[in-house]
């Protein structure tokens, strides 16, 4: 039962990922506001809008290697690869606060999903 619970929160994760990574890299604004100062006000600028394609594209290769590697590994691996993946998210959490960006954003949005990518993580293991 845990196995499965765990299995399904992985997914769940993974998908929103590769949801995020698509809908960044067709329309980048979406990235905009996320905690970086100014990129808000700046979405028109075509070196920006470039980074956060960037960021798409990163997010939904990621998304898809989590997908993968939780559907059709083992509940160990996928927790290891969980985990590992939880760093992504952490170092957006610590760019947005060197940044001097919004700790809302960097703790309830980052830091949060990265503690739940962990959290997931240690229910995989165990399963």
């Amino acid at each position: 039962m845990l196995a499965t619970i765990a299995t399904v929160l992985a997914a769940v994760v993974a998908l929103a990922v590769v949801a995020m990574g698509i809908t960044g890299m067709l329309r980048p604004s979406f990235y905009a506001g996320f905690g970086i100062p100014g990129t808000a006000e700046a979405q028109d600028d075509p070196v920006l809008t470039a980074w956060l394609t960037v960021k798409g594209n990163r997010d939904l290769g990621s998304g898809l290697m989590l997908l993968i590697v939780t559907l059709l590994g083992t509940t160990s691996l996928a927790g290891w690869v969980m985990l590992a993946a939880a760093v992504m998210p952490i170092c957006d959490g610590l760019t947005v606060l060197r940044a001097k960006g919004p700790r809302a954003a960097a703790i309830g949005v980052h830091l949060t999903t990265a503690a739940s990518m962990m959290l997931i993580a240690v229910l995989l293991l165990l399963a």
